[in-house]
């Protein structure tokens, strides 16, 4: 087994650039028509910025909005920024599942044994769950105009939304890991449910974090969605960003640079 994984893994790194991309581009094809034929794997993209920004906003807007300052209508210009936060992260958990899937099926096997960039395979999972946050994010912000969230800086959202893509797409390599790593698409799901909750709620995005004991303050200085959902505030209705943009890009390429590597190695060497 380890001869066959050595012989894939010189074969991968004899694969031209131009390979890579093609071979990416074939899988993203492929990726797209299951989706095609299975649209009820897009529920969750569909649904998500439906239900939870109906939720915050009505049964939590008006007393965080007064906390704030303003009202149910103070609370939507606050929520709406995060919840582009929280849906680049959660949205991403589907790649790691998905991919679990896949090797369950054998159908990663047959990826595997084919002459193929080992790389172009989770290129490609990457490419097609971003397009899937693009599309979530897009049902969100109609959701939003509808509950009253006014845009007023273009540019600030075309920027939050490929800030939001960046980080996403480095989470998405540490679900791929798992999904390589776990043995069941349930078990990635148990093991991202851990992992988001804490970072969700323990950050700026559903509310502000005065209030938090000093303890988890702490802990929110140094998460990455408060940073990005505060960059996104900033970007979209006005406030400090550079800081937060930064902090935020630091920890998306930190967390890639550690992660796809690890990644893209699990994969080659899964028996």
């Amino acid at each position: 087994m380890s001869a066959v994984t050595t012989t894939s893994a010189a074969d991968d790194v004899r694969i031209p650039l131009r390979g890579h991309l093609r071979h990416t581009g074939a899988l993203i094809r492929r990726n797209l028509l299951w989706i095609r034929q299975d649209p009820e794997s897009m529920f969750d993209a569909l649904l998500m910025p439906i239900v939870f920004t109906l939720l915050f906003v009505y049964v939590f807007g008006g007393s965080i909005g007064q906390a704030l300052g303003g009202g149910q209508e103070r609370y939507v210009q606050y929520v709406i920024p995060g919840m582009l936060a929280m849906m680049s992260m959660t949205l991403s958990q589907g790649v790691g599942t998905g991919f679990s899937q896949d090797f369950n099926s054998g159908v990663m096997d047959r990826f595997r044994s084919l002459p193929i960039g080992r790389g172009s395979v989770l290129f490609a999972k990457i490419a097609v769950e971003l397009g899937r946050m693009l599309f979530a994010t897009a049902i969100l912000m109609v959701v939003a105009v509808l509950v009253g969230f006014h845009i007023t800086n273009w540019p600030g959202l075309f920027a939050t939304v490929g800030l939001s893509a960046l980080f996403a797409s480095s989470i998405m390599w540490v679900f791929l890991t798992l999904g390589v790593i776990l043995k069941s698409a349930q078990s990635v799901q148990g093991v991202g449910f851990l992992v988001l909750f804490p970072l969700q709620f323990g950050s700026s995005i559903f509310a502000p974090t005065a209030s938090m004991p000093g303890w988890l303050q702490a802990f929110t200085d140094y998460n990455p969605l408060s940073t990005l959902a505060d960059a996104a505030r900033g970007l979209m209705i006005g406030g400090p960003v550079a800081h937060d943009l930064w902090v935020t890009v630091g920890w998306s390429v930190a967390i890639t640079a550690v992660m796809a590597p690890v990644a893209i190695h699990k994969f080659r060497t899964k028996s």
